[in-house]
């Protein structure tokens, strides 16, 4: 897993320690965070950085970056602004695994990669 900037890892570590000391405490403002367009852009760097394949809507970052990232990624924050935003059903893919049984797999659109990058869906370790 790649790790995230500076900034957004801070972030992400103080809302833990938060969370974790008071257990009574209510995040009220967390959403504000998710819409900054800098938050974005760090979960888009590090949803290519892990690569992967494209979701249900058939999107690479190779045609997200021919179409302007930048817009793309102002899009999915309008999206969340106007609370309109709503994630895609995960391509289904099924691997084999070693035991000659197989594992299916969800494969979320790069639209959903960038947004659950941004409220610390992944873990960084």
């Amino acid at each position: 897993m790649t790790k995230a900037s500076g900034s957004l890892q801070e972030l992400r570590w103080k809302i833990y320690r938060k969370a974790k000391t008071e257990k009574h405490w209510r995040f009220w403002g967390l959403y504000c965070h998710i819409c900054k367009k800098e938050v974005l852009e760090e979960s888009y760097r590090l949803a290519k950085a892990n690569g992967g394949a494209p979701g249900i809507d058939g999107r690479s970052f190779k045609d997200i970056e021919e179409g302007g990232f930048e817009g793309f990624l102002e899009g999915i924050r309008q999206d969340l602004l106007d609370r309109t935003y709503r994630p895609m059903p995960n391509r289904k893919v099924d691997i084999p695994k070693g035991n000659g049984k197989r594992r299916t797999l969800g494969i979320p659109t790069i639209r959903d990669r960038v947004v659950q990058g941004g409220v610390g869906a992944e873990t960084d370790t």
